[in-house]
């Protein structure tokens, strides 16, 4: 058996994290064997590695090794991916297929994001874990097929079997041996080492000197929390590798490239909302009325504004009634281009705190009498303007949509 840092050497794992040691040590125990391994962890700690040591210190080395992303294969098509399909069982299938479990007869298969399989699909993986058997789709013959599974997730199986969304059964048959990988910020000591030597790596990839951090700048990466683990440890070297001109990495150089903890990677939080959520279909509702209440208030202002002013003085002469007309028009949103229809109303509109009342009626015997009296009034404030429309819509107190709206309706 091989010792512990020429796996190391073998497989480029780098650190000397007792945690990380004692999951490796676990891995190369349970290799010889056929049982089944579920390996858990943040994600970006490399969990790919132990199946791949557990695969080549196997009896099972010289067969397949294939590792699949479950969470990358829609779910309508993973069932053909594992376990093959029949010609004709579905649309598309022009062709009988092999899955990678027929492939894989022998050797190993790697499930990564094992808790992204869909329920029917872990039906069958079940089954595969229990008596080596699986059906095509489309087909009613079994397969026998001698695999290893080895697995890998890092969401929390126990949430997700409580959530409905993971077998129980299923996860214990998994996780016959547990193999648990250390996020880094518990790995302090590893975590300039791991620096060094992805700085090294870029060095030979774009032929220039490895860059050095300082001492106050190992102080600041040993001290950052690195939710996104060695990925993002290494994403760091290569950037500032290629963006550095001076090799030598000053602590303020460095903060420049460790974004804000929790803000550079996605993340649920549950039962929580952001404060500028409405927490229901009313709410909605009150703030619509009160835009709506905003708009026709300003309309109002500027109708009398205009009447007081004596432009319109003509206006206020030939019919009082033409105001009600023009705040209930269409009301232009000069941001969204959208626009609201103010709808007319007999009835009277309170909100419970008496704040947004409001309430407009239209005389039933002069009601008939407005169209005429509205196209009289913008032929007259038309030829005011010189027929310039922004300034006759402006004279009116109307949006230059409306009034645009207005000329085509009538004729004028």
């Amino acid at each position: 058996m091989e010792s512990l840092q020429a796996i190391k050497q073998r497989f480029e794992i780098i650190g000397n994290d007792p945690h990380l040691n004692r999951a490796l040590e676990k891995a190369i125990r349970v290799a010889p064997t056929d049982i089944s391994v579920l390996v858990t962890g943040e994600s970006g700690v490399g969990k790919e590695s132990i199946p791949k040591i557990i695969h080549h210190l196997s009896h099972r080395k010289h067969a397949k090794y294939i590792a699949v992303n479950c969470g990358a294969i829609p779910e309508g098509t993973i069932d053909s991916e594992l376990f093959g399909h029949e010609k004709g069982s579905f649309t598309g299938a022009i062709a009988s297929r092999s899955g990678y479990f027929e492939v894989a007869d022998g050797g190993t298969i790697f499930l990564d994001e094992v808790g992204e399989l869909p329920l029917t699909t872990q039906v069958r993986l079940l089954r595969v874990l229990e008596n080596g058997e699986f059906i095509k789709v489309g087909s009613s013959q079994t397969q026998k097929t001698n695999v290893r599974i080895v697995a890998a997730t890092n969401i929390n199986m126990q949430d997700a079997i409580s959530k409905g969304k993971f077998r129980e059964d299923l996860y214990y048959r998994l996780s016959t041996i547990e193999i648990n990988l250390p996020p880094l910020r518990e790995r302090v000591g590893d975590i300039h080492l791991l620096f060094r030597k992805f700085a090294s790596d870029f060095a030979q990839k774009y032929k220039m000197p490895p860059v050095k951090l300082s001492d106050n700048a190992v102080k600041v990466l040993e001290n950052y929390g690195f939710p996104g683990n060695i990925r993002q440890l290494r994403n760091i070297a290569e950037e500032i590798s290629v963006v550095e001109e001076n090799r030598l990495i000053s602590s303020e150089r460095l903060l420049q490239y460790l974004p804000s903890k929790g803000t550079n990677l996605p993340s649920v939080i549950a039962n929580q909302k952001s404060g500028s959520e409405f927490s229901s279909e009313r709410e909605i509702m009150y703030k619509i009325l009160f835009d709506m209440r905003n708009d026709i208030n300003d309309l109002k202002k500027l109708t009398l504004d205009l009447m007081q002013s004596g432009s319109v003085e003509k206006v206020k002469e030939e019919n009082k009634n033409l105001i009600q007309k023009i705040y209930k028009e269409e009301v232009s949103d000069a941001e969204t281009d959208n626009q609201v229809e103010v709808v007319r109303i007999n009835e009277k509109y309170k909100e419970s705190d008496d704040d947004y009342d409001f309430e407009e009626t239209i005389d039933a015997d002069e009601s008939l009498s407005i169209q005429d009296k509205e196209i009289e009034l913008i032929k007259k404030s038309l030829d005011r303007n010189k027929n310039k429309r922004k300034l006759a819509a402006k004279e009116l107190g109307i949006s230059e949509r409306t009034l645009y709206r207005k000329i085509k309706h009538y004729n004028l």
